[in-house]
């Protein structure tokens, strides 16, 4: 598949992003490829690592390619995106749970689809143009691909803050935040790729670690945990109202640009995982919300705005997060009884 490259190399198996036009947006047939790779070198005696990274300068993966759900859902069909989201969720629990070390290089925009492929590994490396971001809930979604996994364990309440305002983490931030783990200068990446490749040994990573270039987020958690405790999304959305200052005006706008009723979705995930943080269980959640974000929420809208129309003038379904009621929540995110996702093995 032109899009995407996968084989093996010395004691890697490789994943590399082929599409640096399309910032490496990832395709469903990409999501395929990369769960059958993982399925066929799980046991290969021959792969030692798996080494994931992506063409090009400007992005590792900018997100999931979502033409398609947008043309297929504006149809009235669901079942294409209910497929893809599905298919995709499992492939993030299966490198979440790979027994190999599992490493990436994350340099550029890291974002949406990209986060599921590049930050449930066990050795996430990013580099000076590293910036990565949950933004789902600009386009009528909740981060998903198992990012609400990683936002329920960041510290404090920083897991609200950037799964409702999208904003974006430098390398320091990242790590910081829990999705990802060294920094490496981008210079050294080809040496330590080609040592991964011939070593098979992950630790080959640590002699390569550097300090990261300070980040934002450390000395701005105090604040972003008052601003960002409330219980629900309207009690966050009325302490950013009558907060003051640089960090409460800045998400204040970032907060009330997205869509109202996944800001509250949102919350709502975080609050249930941050007690017992478990990625299937965070899937799962996830899976509730867009299996019916098409036709009960905001998603269509969202993505015609965006990426269609590109007016950047959304209409949401909910004039702000406190006009949500509480039971429109809880709706989007019911059990989906014989409809939910599951992680069998056996899946092809």
């Amino acid at each position: 598949m032109a899009e995407i490259r996968i084989r093996k190399e010395g004691r890697a198996g490789r994943i590399t992003l082929d599409r640096p036009k399309a910032l490496n947006a990832l395709t469903y047939g990409m999501c395929l490829e990369i769960d059958g790779a993982l399925k066929a070198w799980v046991d290969d005696p021959a792969v030692a690592l798996l080494l994931i990274d992506a063409e090009g300068e400007r992005a590792f993966c900018a997100g999931g390619d979502i033409a398609e759900m947008y043309a297929t859902g504006t149809r009235g069909d669901w079942s294409y995106g209910r497929r893809f989201w599905s298919d995709e969720y499992r492939m993030n629990a299966r490198i979440d749970a790979f027994a190999k070390p599992v490493v990436s290089f994350l340099q550029g925009f890291t974002m949406g689809g990209g986060v599921g492929v590049g930050c449930h590994g066990s050795h996430r490396i990013v580099g000076e143009t590293s910036q990565i971001a949950m933004p789902e809930c600009g386009i009528g979604l909740v981060p998903d691909v198992g990012g609400s996994f990683l936002l329920a364990q960041a510290p404090g309440r920083l897991g609200e803050y950037l799964g409702t305002t999208g904003a974006r983490m430098g390398p320091a931030d990242a790590i910081l935040a829990g999705f990802a783990d060294r920094f490496v200068p981008e210079a050294d990446w080809p040496a330590l790729k080609a040592e991964l490749i011939e070593s098979g040994d992950a630790g080959r990573i640590d002699t390569r670690t550097a300090t990261p270039p300070a980040g934002r987020l450390a000395a701005l958690q105090a604040e972003i945990d008052a601003l960002f405790a409330g219980e629900t999304a309207g009690d966050i959305a009325r302490a950013l109202n009558a907060a003051e200052g640089e960090v409460a005006t800045e998400a204040r706008k970032a907060f009330g640009r997205a869509a109202p009723l996944s800001v509250a979705c949102t919350v709502e995930i975080l609050h249930r995982l941050r007690a017992a943080p478990a990625m299937r269980a965070a899937l799962e959640l996830e899976y509730r919300f867009t299996y019916r974000s098409m036709e009960h929420a905001d998603f269509l809208e969202g993505i015609r705005a965006a990426i269609i129309d590109k007016d950047r003038n959304p209409r949401w379904r909910h004039e702000s997060a406190e006009a949500v009621p509480a039971a429109e929540v809880a709706k989007m995110l019911m059990p989906l009884g014989e409809d939910a996702l599951t992680f069998e093995e056996e899946r092809t």
